[in-house]
């Protein structure tokens, strides 16, 4: 019998061991990998190519000479790896940093050249200029005294030290002069245009820059001056390509950079602006300025802490500015740090004494802290004028009621709910003209002061005297843009309005900035002018989009055009820019609304307007054209007459409670 067989008990079959077959394709990719390893392998294991110091040398010369500073930088830092002690090459760096606006580099670098025995003679007009890069202004003159008399770069940095103490006139004295001796040297004639553009000299600052410019064609330098003139003339968008100029020569070069990126943070650009900061990081990391800007972008977008963290990183010599210093307190006041809001703002708003905007922050911050006295000192002279705004008034109504003062705390309570009662007149003056002009004797060449006679005439009812000494200060300075807003601002105070607009035309021709172009728009309304206010107001925001007060301006006359839908258009972009709780904005949207035949949502914004600010005869006007549109004529008569009630003088309110009776 044959034995059987158990299936479970068979031997089982050994399987011979095989290796994965690679495909084709998988063979080359490792063949590929293997390659790349090797090729890396070989470029971060061999040394590094010899630097040849005679060509490296030539090509910073050479991109020095084209106006490319950061290259210049490069070459020479590549030349100074292969020798040291090179003096040329070092005071070429010197010079390359001075360009680049690096003056603790610069000085680093002319500290070097004295160690290896250069003369200080030789190098005491670059320190000079080094220290001023560094605010060093003093220590920039005394630099500046070491060098030969007619060394070029001790008198630039002299000059422009002087300007910044103060001496504007004696700085550009010397300037003119220099360029007199070496007319075609490009570096005194932007120093020049500097100097006249700080103090305001625009015409003469443009000359400057533009001869610069030819001069010395495609330098970063003067384009970059050249910019910021023609950003301070014409606006922010005419400006950009100016600095794009300068960029595509020295496409690192940090001046402009810095310049660019805040020009394009003002045109609503942010993601550009914070592009060109970061490239200003990668040209010189660090820089204060790229962080302070960031730090705005992260401010503007919501997001405090990062500002904060922003601003830290960018140290305390960015805090002497007044962007930096606002920016600083405004975080604080946000986090409930008044004491420090204060610290920030109090300095500025003495240096800056006619900026309303600042007065009322500090005297918000002021009266938080509980300093009643110290906000009606920021804000009562504010309060005291017809067109003072209703935040104001409430501020000072509620230090007024901290102070134990509730008859006038009531006062200003109820000037708060009508709104404002008049339009805007200049600044009155604190002191009387026999106290300006003794003040004047002491420097009769500072036009300042001059500025000052000027309003206190003004102040005292004397506007033929003051209109007199404003032709003398423009005839002076026909170059300043600030004599002629000084006797624009006499002539609108005696009544002549189309001279005035003639001469704000002429302001604006120098700088078209929103002070000058609210003056120019207003003397032409009163001139009984719209055509021509609506050219300047038009263009003004071709160059200033973002502008509030432009923007708010357009809108009123495009209603008044009746140009509706274009008008709620705008106001619904400042309704996003500005929030809710504007009632203005919130009432020409209700009449725009209106006059849209929308009654549903005119009567919204009429409500959300009233609800603000129910006393404003203004507001209640809107709501009641709003209620009209809706079909609720009972309501809107109720409403007419109480902004008939509140505004009787007004003739377009009383003009459309009669419509609304009909």
């Amino acid at each position: 019998m044959a034995e059987s067989r158990y299936p479970m008990m068979r031997r089982r079959r050994r399987r011979a061991l095989r290796l994965p077959r690679l495909r084709l394709a998988h063979g080359i990719a490792l063949a590929m990998l293997v390659a790349i390893a090797a090729i890396l392998a070989f470029v971060l294991l061999r040394p590094a190519p010899r630097v040849d110091p005679v060509r490296a040398l030539h090509d910073s010369r050479a991109a020095y000479r084209i106006g490319n500073y950061s290259a210049a930088r490069n070459h020479a830092l590549a030349a100074l790896g292969a020798v040291p002690a090179s003096q040329p090459t070092l005071l070429l760096l010197a010079r390359s940093y001075l360009k680049l606006g690096d003056g603790v580099a610069a000085e680093g670098a002319v500290s070097r050249a004295r160690a290896l025995n250069v003369p200080e003679i030789r190098v005491a007009g670059l320190r000079a200029q080094a220290r001023f890069l560094q605010s060093d202004y003093q220590g920039a003159i005394d630099a500046a005294a070491m060098a030969p008399a007619d060394d070029v770069d001790a008198v630039r940095a002299r000059a422009r030290a002087l300007a910044m103490l103060g001496d504007a006139g004696t700085a550009a004295a010397l300037l003119e002069h220099l360029s007199a001796r070496a007319p075609r040297d490009a570096a005194i004639w932007a120093d020049l245009g500097r100097v006249r553009l700080n103090a305001g000299e625009i015409a003469g600052a443009t000359a400057a820059a533009a001869q610069s410019a030819r001069l010395s064609p495609g330098d970063p330098v003067p384009l970059t001056l050249q910019a910021e003139i023609v950003r301070t003339r014409y606006g922010i968008t005419a400006a950009l390509p100016w600095f794009e100029a300068a960029l595509s020569r020295d496409a690192y070069y940090h001046p402009a950079l810095i310049e660019y990126a805040a020009t394009l943070g003002e045109a609503g650009r942010h993601a550009d602006m914070l592009a060109a900061t970061r490239r200003a990081l990668a040209a010189r990391p660090g820089s204060p300025q790229a962080f302070y800007l960031q730090a705005v972008l992260a401010a503007r977008a919501g997001r405090l802490d990062l500002a904060r963290e922003m601003l830290q990183r960018a140290g305390t010599t960015i805090t002497t500015l007044p962007g930096a210093a606002l920016l600083g307190g405004g975080l604080d006041f946000v986090a409930g740090r008044y004491e420090r809001t204060i610290g920030s703002w109090r300095p500025l708003a003495a240096d800056q004494p006619m900026n309303v905007v600042l007065r009322r922050l500090l005297g918000a911050a002021m009266l938080r802290s509980g300093d009643p006295q110290g906000a009606l000192a920021q804000l009562r002279p504010i309060a005291l004028r017809d067109d003072a705004d209703a935040y104001t008034l409430t501020l000072v109504a509620w230090a007024f009621e901290a102070t134990g003062d509730r008859v006038s705390a009531a006062r200003f309570l109820d000037r708060a709910a009508s709104g404002a009662r008049g339009g805007p007149a200049v600044f009155a003056s604190d002191d009387s003209v026999g106290v300006v002009l003794a003040e004047a004797r002491d420097d009769p060449s500072d036009p300042n002061y001059m500025l000052g006679v000027i309003r206190a005439q003004l102040t005292a009812g004397d506007a033929a005297g003051a209109i007199e000494r404003a032709r003398t200060l423009v005839a002076a300075s026909p170059g300043a843009p600030a004599a002629q807003v000084a006797l624009g601002d006499a002539l609108s105070v005696a009544g002549r309005f189309p001279e005035a607009a003639q001469v704000y035309t002429r302001a604006a021709s120098l700088t078209f900035d929103e002070p000058t172009m609210l003056r120019l728009v207003d003397a032409w309304a009163r001139a009984n002018r719209p055509r021509e206010a609506a050219a300047a107001l038009s263009l003004y925001l071709q160059q200033n989009p973002q502008s509030l007060s432009g923007q708010r301006i357009r809108a009123r006359l495009q209603v008044a055009n009746g140009d509706a839908d274009d008008a709620i258009e705008t106001l619904e972009g400042l309704r996003r820019m500005t929030g809710n709780r504007d009632a203005a904005v919130l009432a020409d949207l209700a009449r725009a609304y209106a006059a849209s035949d929308d009654g549903p949502v005119a009567r919204t914004y009429g409500r959300a307007a009233y609800r603000l600010m129910p006393m404003n005869a203004s507001v209640c006007d809107a709501y009641a054209l709003a209620l009209a549109a809706d079909g609720d004529l009972a309501g809107a008569r109720q409403l007419a007459a109480k902004a008939v009630a509140l505004a009787p003088t007004d003739p377009t309110i009383a003009s459309h409670a009669r419509q609304i009776a009909r």
